[in-house]
């Protein structure tokens, strides 16, 4: 006999946050796991069945992770299958013989050729409390079982389910050390192209003792620079986290903006470009000044990258009632509409393209849009279409 009354509707309420949690683990239409595959051998050799199952409930079908049967199969229709019902029961779902539970006696997988007469379902539930499948097993015969089975079916099924959170916090790992090293290896570029450009003008000025002296305390600061990027490669792994904390202390942002223009001096000459600072305000904020200046610069390698040749990029200082507001305002290919939504994204793909050849794999803004709400900021760009230019803003609380 069942233990559980069928409702009329196999769809439970939360079905939609149950679906997508569920896809955020990304284990449908996955091949088969060993893992999943002991648990379910187990649970038939404690339940004695010729079929035991790890199963999915999506959104219209049932997939099986695992499928121990005489019936090979990844997937069958949700309606068909006793695993929708079994979600919808916080403890084991027990068919001891389904002829006698009214409601499923037209169930194909029992009308057929030795069609199902026992099943017993432990839903996988997620620390929210959503069902997301089963671990179920079933029998051609009907089965009387004992309450420690269907208590070791229920420890089966929390088995499965630490499996799956065990591959989540994987692939996130994962993700955090690809996102970290990509971030790093985009902060090193922009010092290690002024310690190149230098050294090149150090041997053809090698005779003249101020250039030598001003391109040598160059790639100084841009080695400084390449080490600091190193040394914070933990603080971005932490980031993800949200165990990051600034170093801030009283800055003055315009002396930060002064700097990021000088490390830039030799890219930007690379295209006759021109870089103008104006301020007519305080500028004095308390902040992480190295952080302020990574945003910075990668604003302004932004600019320098996407605009034309013979070309001024603007950084205009202002206030607007509590912000400190910093504009990067380039003579470049600006905007489309429908591009505003991909900015400070990873990996974003536009339609500018440097116009020197330059690199770009997309990661700059999504860095500066971090490190700015870090600093409780904001950050956001206006341009008024293609081939208009555009501007980069950035708003930080003066307290």
């Amino acid at each position: 006999m069942s233990n559980f009354q069928i409702p009329n509707s196999l769809i439970p309420d939360n079905d939609a946050e149950r679906i997508k949690k569920l896809r955020a683990y990304d284990i449908l239409d996955t091949p088969e796991e060993d893992t999943f595959n002991k648990i379910a051998i187990l649970a038939a050799q404690i339940f004695n069945t010729p079929i035991a199952q790890v199963t999915f409930v999506d959104e219209e079908r049932v997939f099986f992770k695992t499928n121990i049967s005489p019936l090979a199969a990844t997937e069958i229709n949700r309606n068909d299958s006793f695993c929708s019902i079994a979600i919808l029961n916080n403890n084991v779902t027990l068919f001891s013989n389904i002829l006698e539970v009214p409601e499923l006696q037209s169930n194909p997988f029992v009308t057929m050729e030795n069609g199902v007469r026992f099943y017993a379902g432990a839903p996988l539930k997620t620390t929210e409390g959503l069902h997301l499948g089963t671990v179920c097993v079933l029998d051609v015969e009907p089965k009387e079982v004992t309450e420690q089975q269907l208590k070791m079916l229920e420890t089966l099924s929390a088995i499965a389910m630490d499996e799956l959170e065990l591959r989540l916090a994987t692939r996130k790992a994962m993700r955090t050390q690809t996102d970290m090293m990509n971030r790093i290896v985009h902060d090193l570029k922009n010092p290690n192209t002024t310690i190149s450009l230098s050294a090149e003008l150090i041997k053809k000025k090698a005779d003249d003792p101020k250039v030598v002296t001003d391109f040598a305390d160059r790639i100084k600061r841009s080695a400084t620079s390449v080490l600091n990027s190193l040394n914070n490669l933990l603080d971005l792994s932490q980031s993800e986290n949200a165990s990051f904390r600034l170093n801030a202390d009283e800055v003055d942002v315009l002396q930060i903006l002064e700097q990021a223009k000088n490390n830039f001096e030799l890219i930007a000459a690379q295209k006759q470009q021109n870089v103008i600072i104006n301020c007519n305000c305080s500028s004095v904020i308390y902040a992480d000044s190295i952080r302020l200046q990574d945003a910075f610069e990668n604003l302004l390698s932004n600019a320098l990258k996407y605009a034309h040749p013979n070309t001024t990029v603007l950084i205009n200082v202002t206030t607007i009632d509590n912000d400190l507001l910093i504009e990067f305002k380039d003579q470049g290919q600006g905007l489309l509409k429908d591009e505003m939504s991909k900015l400070f994204t990873k990996f974003a793909r536009l339609s500018a393209v440097p116009t020197g050849k330059e690199h770009s794999n997309g990661l700059g803004l999504s860095i500066v849009k971090m490190l700015v709400e870090l600093h409780h900021g904001k950050v956001w760009a206006e341009s008024e279409g293609k081939d208009k230019g555009a501007s980069f803003f950035i708003a930080l609380p003066v307290h």
